[in-house]
């Protein structure tokens, strides 16, 4: 059995209740996405602060710590405990010193145009040059397959709107599928669960609802996933990155 930290278990509904007057004055009920703040602390030591549904918030916490490279192993840290009356999770490491060469890894962080303006820090950057990824083959029969698979998911969307949805899978078959306010957000809880089960990402294929950006390249690149799939865009840098870099296959569709 893959090891596993002490964590809570704290994830939230996704939609709340809300009424609202539709065009016509009559009064509706309806869901709305939710939105919380969650500021993520290692041995007390702010790190960030992130926008979330708060579904998944220690996968969460997990994976943007793994795809960061803040903590390079699982077995660094003993415990991931939220608090959403103090709308943070504290980690705690194992050997007490918060993150390793803390000054280094933090000192340039990048803006990106992840949704809720996301950050990569210059120790994310260091380690994607050393990634080198599989070739990977899909067959149109699979991906057909695949993308109709997909249709079945985005409960939350369908049901309030407002959020991305992102998903690891096999072949045409969904492992896992999450929706948050970002797609940053939802890859980082898919890596934060797939760092719990010790799940490699070789043979896997990663979707998402969003544009296909550096950070989201970054992130499946460092997830070790080979293939992306969208049907939204994709970004000059992102296509940079995933060519020439990594040898990511990029799957671009479009209305099938």
């Amino acid at each position: 059995m893959s090891y596993r930290p002490a964590m809570s278990d704290a994830g939230l509904s996704p939609t709340h209740p809300v009424i609202a007057v539709d065009e016509f004055g009559e009064s509706r009920d309806m869901h709305i996405a939710g939105e919380f703040p969650l500021t993520i602390k290692v041995d007390e030591r702010e790190v960030v602060t992130l926008m979330t549904l708060g579904t998944y918030p220690e996968a969460l916490t997990l994976g943007y710590l793994r795809n960061q490279r803040l903590v390079e192993r699982l077995e660094e840290i003993e415990a991931v405990e939220v608090d959403w009356d103090r709308e943070q999770v504290s980690v705690s490491t194992s050997h007490g010193q918060g993150i390793i060469d803390w000054e280094n890894k933090l000192s340039k962080r990048t803006v990106t145009t992840g949704c809720a303006q996301g950050t990569v820090f210059s120790c994310t950057l260091d380690k994607l040059y050393d990634v080198r990824l599989p070739e990977v083959r899909l067959s149109q029969a699979v991906l057909y397959e695949l993308l109709k698979n997909i249709a079945s998911q985005n409960e939350i969307y369908k049901r309030a709107g407002a959020v991305h949805g992102c998903a690891l899978c096999r072949g045409s078959e969904i492992l896992t599928f999450v929706e948050d306010v970002g797609r940053h957000n939802a890859a980082d809880a898919i890596s934060g669960m797939m760092w719990l089960e010790g799940e490699p990402g070789e043979d896997k294929v990663f979707y998402t609802t969003g544009r296909l950006t550096s950070e989201i390249v970054m992130k499946c690149a460092l997830m070790g996933i080979p293939a992306i799939l969208s049907r939204s865009g994709i970004t000059h840098m992102g296509l940079e990155l995933a060519i020439d870099h990594i040898d990511c296959t990029l799957l671009l569709v479009g209305e099938l």
